[in-house]
């Protein structure tokens, strides 16, 4: 997991109220998502990690509305993913990583989603994590999402982004440099 630094912006106490009162009501619209959790617990261990409420704050303010999918029995944590029917509209039209976003010579776009993910203090879905969140709804049938690509992939210049169509979730390349209007990333964090 990316580290945080700990001189990030702590959130004011009415931020901290408005960020769990939007968790908790989604939490609860959605119980499909994390059958047999209880959002009181989830809840405690939010309060006990002011720096991953920050991150969750970001997650929210760029349209990735997070929410529960799970919890690590062994370590106590809980997983959030990015929950928004549509990759996050204030993540878009990024390229993969900073390497893709230097050898662009011209049209470059404003940011990257490795980058982006670092500084929200989350990481890019996986593979496996992607199809996961493609079991608890429809995500992504309009738009795409870059996700974490192996680094034998990155070495030859490419990067991975996945969808859901006709009923599928489906895997692509592209060239990490590339980047478009209806693509951003989803994240995950850990809490």
């Amino acid at each position: 997991m990316t580290k945080i630094n700990s001189n990030k912006k702590r959130l004011s106490p009415k931020q901290r109220e408005e960020l769990l009162r939007a968790l908790k009501a989604r939490f609860e619209k959605n119980m499909n998502r994390h059958k047999g959790l209880e959002w009181a617990k989830v809840q405690a261990k939010l309060e006990a990690n002011t720096e991953r409420l920050w991150s969750l704050t970001e997650m929210e303010k760029t349209g990735g509305e997070p929410d529960v999918v799970g919890s690590n029995k062994k370590t106590g944590e809980y997983i959030f993913f990015d929950c928004s029917a549509e990759s996050p509209k204030g993540r878009r039209s990024v390229c993969y990583n900073r390497e893709a976003l230097e050898s662009r010579k011209e049209h470059k776009p404003k940011n990257n989603a490795i980058d982006m993910a670092a500084a929200m203090g989350i990481e890019l879905l996986t593979e496996e994590q992607y199809r996961e969140l493609q079991k608890l709804g429809n995500f992504d049938t309009k738009t795409s999402s870059w996700i974490k690509t192996p680094s034998d992939i990155r070495k030859l210049g490419g990067a991975i982004f996945a969808d859901f169509r006709y009923g599928h979730v489906f895997l692509y390349h592209n060239g990490a440099e590339s980047y478009y209007a209806a693509r951003a990333f989803r994240g995950t964090l850990r809490i």
